[in-house]
């Protein structure tokens, strides 16, 4: 299915580093609980099935991509509010997609 450029356009993606990474027991299927730093448009909060490949520690400080303009959507008892996003192998194994050097927090990507 093509989409417009104008349709691209409206989809806010931008640069973020993760803050805290706490377990989602709660969640259907194995998930973390992210909190997700991006600079002057605030910490926003998502859950990311991710749990296969990264280990909670190694998250913390990492830089990642999200979509930030979706509408918040609960999963279980958690609102998340952006979409961090990957890449989705055949196991469901998720690689996450990050700048390949530091970019500022905000930054959109484009």
């Amino acid at each position: 299915m093509e989409i417009s450029w104008s349709d691209f356009e409206k989809i806010d993606m931008r640069v973020g580093t993760v803050l805290t990474v706490s377990d989602f027991p709660e969640a259907r299927n194995p998930a973390y609980q992210l909190q997700i730093d991006f600079g002057s448009l605030g910490i926003k909060k998502t859950s990311a099935q991710i749990t296969t490949r990264y280990d909670k520690n190694e998250l913390v400080g990492k830089q990642v991509v999200a979509v930030i303009n979706f509408p918040k959507k609960q999963i279980a008892n958690f609102m998340s509010e952006c979409l961090v996003l990957g890449v989705v192998g055949d196991n469901k194994d998720v690689i996450l997609l990050q700048p390949s050097a530091t970019a500022n927090n905000g930054d959109r990507v484009s």
